[in-house]
């Protein structure tokens, strides 16, 4: 049986995301449903960046896709989409061949490359096909990761085959779909410093609070759920010429969930927990002060097994004219 290369016909990419209850064709499309169960909701929001910058999430993994009915009414009324993750299949008549009528199936990116045919798709039996799915297929450069053919897995059990889907592999999925808000921070002076005098960093209790995602693996039990804990802050002035307090720029959460301390009367001459001493002015051009938000990503996966996930970073830049007078009013 011919088969030709996922990648021919557009990667696999061609067909389109689910709908609603819909199923995909594409094997860059996954099942995995990625739920928030706490933290703000609304406003700014954005993703982490990884501290690590060796980190990746998983390149690919095997998931079910349909069920023998579902299959049937593909194969029949359709026929054209990704039989594997290299593999797309135009036509009804090899779905049906290899799935209905029994047939052999090849694929030459994977050992053994003949695979076994179906009869009638599996109906009256309790399970689903599962194929392989690479969110970025680009970025999978051995042909032979999560190649298979769409094979048959038994309700309620996961396949023992390499890159089968863990808890871990949901919350590493789930790693790029945390959403954290985007808040300045509380300055003192505001958007005008003033030459040697320091400004007060801070962020008031409550301004961040946790993030959690739940991911979620239909048909499987398979789910996890990735926490985000704001720990740190970062300060750039955004120039060489300026001192942070402390020295390297990270200023911790305190006991009760705030970051540094505000200003008060009288405080001028006072080095703040955190902050920032500009030492030139800016001469009509502002400063661009970097904020960077450090957050701690565990998670929790259904087995109980769980674990941290390397630290995510989301930066917000604000902009700082530095004036030369030497006094302020106190």
């Amino acid at each position: 049986m011919a088969s030709t290369p996922a990648g021919a016909i557009g990667g696999g990419g061609t067909y389109g995301k689910a709908h609603g209850s819909e199923l995909s064709a594409s094997a860059r499309y996954s099942r995995i449903k990625v739920t928030q169960q706490s933290g703000p909701t609304g406003g700014k929001r954005g993703t982490v960046s990884s501290s690590d910058v060796n980190w990746k999430p998983p390149l690919c993994w095997y998931e079910p896709v349909f069920s023998p009915a579902q299959l049937k009414d593909f194969a029949e009324n359709k026929g054209d989409g990704d039989v594997g993750l290299r593999d797309g299949w135009i036509g009804s008549t090899l779905w049906t061949d290899h799935f209905k009528d029994g047939k052999d199936a090849t694929s030459i990116f994977t050992t053994p490359s003949t695979v076994k045919g179906y009869k009638n798709y599996n109906l009256g039996k309790d399970g689903y096909f599962w194929r392989g799915v690479a969110p970025d297929l680009n970025a999978v450069d051995d042909t032979s990761l999560c190649s298979r053919l769409m094979f048959w897995v038994d309700a309620g059990k996961v396949p023992d085959v390499p890159n089968a889907p863990t808890p871990k592999t949901l919350a590493e999925y789930a790693y790029n779909k945390i959403k954290v808000p985007s808040t300045s921070i509380e300055l003192k002076p505001t958007a005008r410093s003033t030459v040697n005098l320091p400004t007060w960093a801070w962020l008031d209790k409550g301004t961040f609070n946790e993030v959690k995602v739940r991911a979620e693996l239909p048909d499987t039990g398979l789910w996890a759920e990735t926490t985000a804990k704001p720990v740190a802050l970062h300060l750039d002035p955004g120039t060489s010429d300026a001192e942070t307090y402390p020295a390297s720029g990270n200023c911790t959460i305190n006991d009760d969930g705030s970051i540094g301390m505000p200003y008060a009367n009288g405080d001028a001459d006072k080095t703040p927990p955190c902050g920032i001493t500009y030492l030139h002015a800016s001469n009509g051009t502002p400063y661009h002060l970097k904020a960077s938000i450090t957050w701690q990503i565990t998670w929790q996966g259904s087995d109980g097994s769980g674990g941290d996930l390397p630290d995510g970073t989301f930066e917000t830049t604000q902009d700082m004219n530095v004036q030369e007078i030497q006094s302020v009013n106190r």
